[in-house]
């Protein structure tokens, strides 16, 4: 063997050139690949395997449950870490393989880096057809991997080990630039993986992965500044790329020199401390009425790491002023250029800073921040009213459990959570005290999110106290990463709420003339209806039989004492609590566009479409 080569399977020099690998931003150097997550099967257990085995020392490893969960358990974890460290996932072909779909869909969406490495059928075909392999009749080279395609912004599928050397490199260079970060697969054939080769040495030194943080063009940097000179209702609509930027403190600059209020979409909240007096909260369909009535009267709206989504937009219906303009600030052409905006097409923390230079102490005028100041202080009283609403004895509704958590939380604590009614609520009502404190995926707004993330989350912040607030519909979905939690170790804290169905979507149904059809969770009678009866299932005990320690609140006063004790706890805790359904919450203030059937019998149907007709005809398209 030469001096300059080294020989291992293709599974070893993997596990040996991600070992190497690193991402440095702003003087800051990271692993890039930190960890990596398995389960294992036919597909993969004699190559990756037995790579981490040989090779523990430099790549550490998490066992998972369910490969879709150990997917989101990444990328809660690079979420943490504004997306300068990412994990891998393995696994095996077959079942295991296709699992992992969901989550790539929910990483590329929210631009979170994520890598993985499914087994494959034999490159060879030597042993053809393989168990658990997809033949098809015309295209003997697909597999059930071709599914991770379309929701991976990076795919290779490694037929020969040399094969290796530059794909593994392109899946860094996606992984650690912003501008096009997500789901990265790369295929491994299961022959290939234990296949040795004589690998260049140059191939395991230590690479470093520059995170950029480019500055905007002068030409778009001077039509920007005169965009802002020239509005008189100016807003910001901070999105997730603020955090991932680290942008958070140039925006508070930026909003404390120029006085232009900040609204903030679900990825971005918390991109202000609730208590800045530029901070306006949620915008769109879940928004607060303060930011709502801003966007409909903004002259110029300023896009700061946006992906503008139909919920920020409420569905093409919120910024009504007939003058509009938008100027969006994003690290991709591709988001910067929605909505017909100007476009500064940059790193947010670099755009923001050069954006005040050239502003040179231009400010809005002060009847607007007096107006805007105003509307947030009758929001406060809102957020307020729906926190204490109710006596210290009374059964819970959703709205004061997320009071309750409110008291009891710290500053750096972390609150994490992805569907269902909860995200309105919360992005109506949570008062964000950090920038990392709100934890929503609402890009894929996936049931099942909340406790894979939360273990992600307490690997990448050892000490932060973590919380997974999940409904009944959400626990079930996906419970099984409370084993991993015991087994690691993690002292996650689940907020388990109990309202006997798919309280979101019955209410949606409700609006939009399903009359709640198949959203409880009710016992089926001989002639197909639902009886009003509860199913007798005790969720409490399905988390204490995981290994979590359980605490039951009945009360709003249990509730506060149970999240205080969990808060306190050194181990995995689940406080679950039955709540009163009743709809506590301000109502939307914007609308969201679920179409309705157009023709119908049911009377509910027929009055849910004109209601429908009367919303929609408010949407506008900006050109």
């Amino acid at each position: 063997m030469s001096a300059r080569t080294r020989r291992l399977t293709t599974a070893q020099a993997l596990v040996r050139f991600l070992s190497a690998q690193y991402t440095e931003r702003d003087g800051v150097r990271r692993r890039l690949i930190a960890g990596t997550w398995g389960i294992f099967g036919h597909g993969n257990v004699a190559g990756v395997g037995q790579a981490l085995v040989e090779y523990a020392e430099v790549m550490p490893f998490h066992q998972g449950r369910n490969e879709q969960s150990m997917v989101h358990a990444a990328v809660g974890y690079a979420r943490q870490l504004n997306r300068l460290s990412a994990q891998a996932v393995t696994t095996s072909i077959g079942p295991g393989a296709t699992n992992l779909v969901t989550g790539a869909a929910l990483a590329t969406i929210n631009r979170l880096p994520v890598l993985l490495l499914p087994g494959d059928y034999f490159a060879s075909h030597s042993a053809d057809p393989l168990l658990q392999q997809l033949e098809h009749p015309v295209e003997a080279d697909v597999s059930v991997n071709d599914t991770l395609r379309p929701v991976s912004r990076y795919f290779d599928r490694i037929t020969r080990p040399e094969a290796l050397i530059p794909s593994a490199l392109q899946a860094m260079r996606v992984l650690a630039d912003p501008a096009e970060t997500g789901a990265v697969t790369l295929a491994l054939p299961q022959d290939v993986q234990a296949e040795a080769y004589d690998w260049p040495e140059e191939f395991f030194t230590e690479r470093v992965w520059p995170v950029r943080r480019p500055a905007p063009d002068p030409v778009e940097l001077s039509a920007a500044v005169e965009a802002i000179r020239s509005a008189a209702r100016p807003l910001i609509v901070a999105g997730g790329g603020v955090h991932h930027s680290e942008a958070e403190e140039a925006l508070q600059a930026f909003a404390d020199a120029t006085g232009i209020p900040v609204a903030s979409t679900q990825a971005g909240k918390g991109s202000l401390r609730h208590d800045h007096p530029a901070d306006l909260g949620g915008i769109g369909h879940t928004g607060t009425a303060v930011s709502d009535d801003l966007a409909r009267t903004a002259d110029l709206v300023i896009g700061v790491g946006t992906r503008y989504t139909d919920f920020t937009t409420a569905s093409g219906t919120l910024f009504q002023n007939p003058d509009v303009r938008f100027l969006n600030l994003n690290i991709t052409g591709f988001d910067a250029h929605k909505l017909a905006a100007r476009t500064l097409v940059c790193d947010a923390r670099t755009g923001l800073e050069r954006l005040l230079e050239a502003l040179a102490g231009h400010r809005v005028g002060q009847e607007y921040v007096a107006e805007y100041r105003a509307g947030k202080d009758r929001w406060d009283e809102v957020v307020e009213a729906a926190y204490r609403a109710g006596g210290d004895s009374a059964v819970p509704t959703q709205t004061q459990v997320l009071g309750a958590l409110d008291a009891v939380v710290g500053d750096d604590d972390v609150v994490i959570n992805a569907a269902g009614s909860l995200p309105g609520d919360l992005h109506k009502l949570w008062r964000a005290r950090s920038p990392r404190q709100y934890h929503l995926e609402y890009g894929y707004s996936c049931m099942g999110y909340e406790i894979p993330a939360a273990i992600g989350v307490q690997q990448a912040a050892p000490g932060t106290p973590v919380w997974a607030l999940v409904g009944d519909g959400t626990y079930l979905m996906m419970p099984t990463e409370i084993v991993t939690a015991v087994q690691e170790g993690l002292p996650l804290n689940i907020v388990l709420i109990q309202n006997h169905g798919y309280a979101s979507i019955g209410g949606l149904s409700q609006e939009t003339g399903g009359e709640r059809f198949g959203t409880a969770y009710r016992f089926r009678a001989a002639d197909g209806t639902f009886t009003g009866a509860p199913l007798p299932v005790d969720l409490a005990a399905n988390a204490a039989s995981l290994g979590m320690d359980v605490l039951r609140a009945k009360t709003v006063r249990e509730l506060r004492e149970a999240l205080a004790t969990a808060r306190a706890s050194g181990r995995p805790t689940c406080v679950y609590v039955e709540t009163d359904p009743a709809p506590t919450a301000p109502p939307a203030e914007a609308w969201w566009d679920v179409p309705v059937a157009e023709t119908a019998a049911r009377e509910a149907a027929v009055e849910a479409r004109e209601r429908y007709d009367r919303q929609v005809a408010g949407r506008r398209r900006h050109l």
